[in-house]
């Protein structure tokens, strides 16, 4: 099994842009473009967990989709096993389609409501023919044991399942094709709390057993935290630091990463400290501002930071790195 501290990189971003054009008039002509990823570059390691997180709208699960083809790039470079996804056509993706798998957020929408869990999963079972066809029943009855549900499970339809119940019957089908890799876009935000809990222990168990490399996508810094094991926060598009999750109280220096720290509830009943609470709103993705997107909001703007867009660059600690002209100078 692949130690993901020293494995090589499964999946390379490198400059990932993805823009959607936004129609207006009467000739129906692009107006507008929404921002919603701006020249992202990153890694994922052969069996880690790496996680993805920051406020609603900065662009983290049109990165999850973008990276997987599920949203064509509009700039950039995806390549999986050194293989470049975003030069590839219909037919060749393919063969990566069967690698590449997402759990999507919504238990309740993302399911064919017609579909019994059998016919859902066979369904991509048989066009990918990732399983003998005599051999699919014994297989989807294995599946629905490993997400933990009953085998009379498969006969029945969603609308018979709870909302977690629901999520394993995603995360069924996102395992469905023997896949290698799997975004998993907020999978537990829908859920209870009691529930959240179990789902996580559950991606746990199957990432060690099948040997999966997750990109974890979540508002949440907390889940994050004890979920993943280096963390890329996002903010209107860009990365503004990437670190470990162990070194995530020690080592965040970007102000946004540390208003989301600061913004966790407290374990500590005896710990009396107001959470901090970012003051201003996040500027337009139709009209993103020149410079640092964050400078709007952040405690330690400078007049360069308006202008320039500061380069995500590495620190001292391996694997950290940081957009910030204020904590660079």
């Amino acid at each position: 099994m692949s130690d993901p501290a020293t494995a090589p990189a499964l999946l390379e971003v490198r400059d990932l842009v993805k823009h959607f054009p936004v129609r207006g008039g009467i000739l129906n002509r692009v107006v507008s473009r929404v921002h919603a990823v701006n020249g992202v570059t990153f890694d994922v390691r052969k069996g880690e967990i790496l996680g993805v997180v920051g406020e609603s709208g900065c662009g983290k699960s049109t990165l999850g989709k973008t990276v997987i083809r599920l949203l064509e790039p509009t700039d950039g470079q995806i390549r999986y096993e050194g293989k470049p996804l975003h030069e590839l056509g219909h037919r060749d993706m393919m063969p990566f389609r069967r690698k590449m798998q997402i759990i999507f957020q919504d238990p309740y929408s993302s399911l064919n409501p017609r579909l019994t869990v059998r016919k859902m999963l066979r369904e991509g079972i048989r066009f990918h023919g990732s399983v003998p066809e005599a051999e699919i029943d014994d297989y989807i009855v294995e599946l629905i044991r490993q997400v933990g549900l009953r085998k009379d499970a498969a006969d029945r339809f969603p609308h018979e399942f709870s909302g977690g119940q629901r999520q394993r019957i995603g995360i069924a089908r996102a395992l469905a094709l023997k896949p290698e890799f799997i975004v998993a876009d907020e999978p537990v935000s829908a859920l209870d709390v009691s529930i959240q809990a179990q789902i996580l222990n559950l991606l746990l168990d199957l990432k060690e057993n099948l040997d999966l490399t997750i990109l974890f996508i979540s508002h949440d810094l907390k889940v994050i935290e004890h979920f993943c094991d280096r963390v890329l926060v996002m903010y209107l598009g860009h990365i503004v630091e990437e670190l470990s999750c162990d070194a995530l109280h020690e080592e965040a220096v970007h102000p946004y990463t540390k208003a989301l720290l600061g913004a966790n509830p407290i374990n500590d009943p005896d710990d009396r400290r107001e959470l901090e609470v970012l003051e201003g709103d996040v500027p337009s993705p139709f009209d993103p501002p020149p410079g640092c997107p964050f400078a709007g909001r952040c405690p330690l703007v400078e007049d360069r930071c308006r202008q320039e867009m500061p380069p995500l660059v590495d620190r001292k600690t391996a694997g950290h790195r940081v957009a910030c002209w204020a904590v660079e100078e």
